[in-house]
């Protein structure tokens, strides 16, 4: 059984965003443009880097898909942060359409993919709990006999937290939510040509059989200016953390309010 993550790191696809591009060179120029870098920068060392740089369960790969042509500072900036977290890949691809190059990634991760394996795809500026490959490994072992005439299944966490990062620390409201890309993930049988990237999150119950669990906590999904699927949609009143919730972020994802100040302190201040 491989569990394999997906993280699109300013990748210039053909496609696969809302906001669109007439060229690829204007997509490039938006992606690269130095604050919307350090926004994402600073939300990638909060959020995802720790979260799963911390997973109980190390038996995983992580793959940071991006272009090619990352310019410097960033392209360095980011393979340094990937070198201290073992299972993390930074993958530089050419540009192309953007499910394709996905797909491309995550088959030449499985190999000869001879196994099973459960794919996740997790937003730069996300974050899973640090039980999440450790649950989906139980997810499996226990569903085996259910779903042993199921082409593919979707396991979904549907509670966790949505969260606004700035230099006064963490805002946050817990949700619980349907089909959220951060709580989502996909079994595939060795050999199938589809990945998790050729579903719709939104759409993945429609598609296979899915199996929701309520889990308290899976996930942080940060809200902010640059979300390619906006803010209004969510709907939710953040508040400052409190104490046990401080605690709790830290014991359950890794991420340190403290440490979150310093990063968004250390961002220019045009940058959002």
């Amino acid at each position: 059984m491989r569990v394999i993550g997906l993280c699109r790191f300013s990748y210039p696809a053909l496609g696969g965003f809302k906001r669109m591009h007439d060229t690829v060179a204007a997509r490039e120029a938006y992606l690269y443009d130095p604050a919307r870098l350090a926004l994402r920068f600073a939300h990638f060392e909060s959020l995802t880097l720790p979260s799963i740089a911390g997973q109980s369960n190390g038996d995983f790969t992580f793959l940071v898909v991006t272009g090619d042509t990352l310019p410097e500072p960033w392209r360095t900036r980011l393979h340094d942060l990937a070198a201290d977290v073992p299972q993390m890949r930074i993958v530089e691809m050419a540009p192309m359409r953007h499910r394709d190059a996905m797909r491309l990634a995550i088959k030449e991760a499985l190999g000869e993919d001879e196994t099973e394996s459960i794919q996740f795809r997790l937003d730069d500026d996300d974050a899973v709990a640090l039980g999440f490959v450790q649950s989906l490994r139980w997810f499996e072992r226990n569903t085996r006999r259910m779903r042993r005439t199921w082409r593919n299944v979707a396991f979904e966490y549907n509670r966790g937290y949505a969260v606004r990062l700035s230099d006064r620390g963490i805002e946050a409201e817990e949700v619980q939510t349907h089909f959220w890309a951060c709580g989502l993930a996909v079994l595939f049988r060795p050999g199938d040509p589809k990945t998790v990237m050729n579903y719709g999150h939104h759409k993945l119950h429609l598609e296979m059989p899915t199996l929701i669990h309520p889990a308290p906590g899976m996930y942080l999904r940060a809200l902010h200016g640059d979300n390619d699927t906006g803010t209004a949609q969510h709907g939710v009143a953040l508040a400052p953390l409190d104490e046990a919730q401080r605690a709790l972020f830290r014991r359950r994802f890794n991420v340190d309010e403290d440490r979150v100040k310093a990063l968004f302190a250390a961002r220019p201040v045009h940058a959002d």
